[in-house]
Formats: C-alpha cells, structure tokens, sequence
C-alpha cells in the first residue's frame, strides 16, 4: 500500500502549479495538451513502468538494478546526475516558496503596495488597464500606465531575486532567501535520514495533502481577476503553435 500511495503521489509536485502552466500559456494554450499527451503516452509513461518495474523485481535502486544487464549500468549512474541537477535547481524554486509563506504573515503583504525601500519611482499598485479606457487611473493616462511596473513584479525582480545590471555585476548575497535555502534543504535532509522506510510512514499524507492543495489553489485561481480571460485562452487554443516547435 505503501508503494501504491508512492506512485499517487509521484506524479504531482511543482510542475504542476509553477511549469505546466507557464508552458501551456506559452504554448498555444489547450493545443499544447496534443503533444504533451502524445510524449507521455510514447516516452514518459512506458519509462515510468519501466523504472518502478525494474526496481519492484530487482530490489535495488537505480544503479544496482542494472546489475540484470551491465551493460546500461552507465544509465543508473546518469539518472543519478540527472536527479543532482533537477534538485539543484527545484530546491531554488522550494526556497522562493519558503520565502514567499514567511513574507505573508503579515497583514498587508508586501508585494500588494508601493512605498518600499526596494519600489521604484515607477511602481503602481492600481495596474488594470481595463478600468482607464476612456479616463484616467491614478492620474495616469493608460499610455503612461503602459511605462509603468506592478509591486508584484518589483517585490520578485528587486526584494527577492535583487537582480542586478549583468553578469559582469554580482551583487551581493541576500540572506534571506540563503536562509529559507539552509531551511528547505535541512527539510530534505530530515525526510530522507532514515532511508526509504521512514518516508512511507508518512506517505499517505504527503500524497493526498497535494491533491488537496491543487484543488484550493484551482478555485482561488478561479476566482481571480481576469481568470475567465484565461479559461478562455484555454479553451481556444493557438493550432499555429503546433508548427513551431522548440
């Protein structure tokens, strides 16, 4: 049962709040859905079955199940990279979230105003183009309002990823998002101690608890200003996108 709520769980994580979607707009909107489908059912799914297979009749873990042909033992090693660097960089994304929960306990959220040491003269907390059309919003023609930035993107841009002039100017450390980093990587640390056997005690909540998660963060998604623009761009997908693959 264990290993049953293992795979349940296995196929939701932060892809499907944070990457998915950015793709799917990017891409054509419900057009995109052909060729993921289609990958899935030619390459993601079968090397799935193919993995927890192998792994179930082997007992043992990515390179030591290769031990049946060794002559592929080269790809456990690879996996094994490849599992290094995708957590290198899901761990950033792990720490931003971190960073971003200890930052809304507060009761005006700091990325919903202007007025804050890390705001520039060209921030702007109305930021609906909509309601300008035929006046002005916040003594702002909708051309000026055009040159203008959102709180939310100043807060990302300059509050957390202090994003500097180029590569040649580094900038300097923020702390703040180095500690929510420390935090989340003790995080997996702890999960992981005591081998495989410990996490599945608490399997079963850690793969219903997402699904949970998904489900309010779909309905707050709906209920959002210009949520139906997307549901829309959603329904009527871009078939041109399908001729220009990347």
């Amino acid at each position: 049962m264990d290993f049953i709520m293992s795979c349940v769980g296995f196929p939701l994580g932060l892809g499907n709040v944070w990457r998915f979607p950015y793709l799917c707009y990017k891409n054509g909107g419900g057009v995109f859905l052909i060729p993921y489908v289609l990958i899935a059912l030619v390459g993601g799914i079968p090397i799935f079955f193919l993995e927890i297979s192998l792994g179930q009749f082997m007992k043992a873990g990515s390179i030591n199940v290769w031990n049946i042909c060794p002559l592929f033992k080269g790809l456990g090693y690879a996996s094994m990279v490849i599992v290094f660097y995708c957590n290198t960089y899901y761990i950033m994304v792990l720490a931003w979230g971190f960073y971003y929960l200890v930052k809304s306990f507060t009761t005006t959220l700091p990325w919903a105003t202007c007025g804050h040491t890390w705001n520039t003269p060209d921030c702007v907390e109305i930021f609906r183009h909509e309601d300008c059309a035929n006046a002005s919003l916040a003594n702002l023609t909708c051309d000026q309002l055009a040159d203008r930035r959102s709180p939310v993107i100043e807060f990302w841009e300059n509050k957390v990823l202090r994003l500097s002039a180029g590569l040649e100017v580094p900038g300097a450390l923020n702390w703040e998002v180095t500690l929510c980093l420390l935090a989340c990587w003790v995080l997996v640390y702890f999960c992981g101690w005591k081998g495989v056997k410990s996490t599945g005690k608490i399997v079963y909540f850690t793969a219903t608890f997402p699904y949970v998660v998904l489900v309010v963060l779909l309905v707050r998604g709906m209920l959002l200003p210009g949520a139906l623009d997307g549901i829309i761009y959603y329904l009527k997908p871009d078939w041109s996108k399908l001729g220009s693959p990347q």
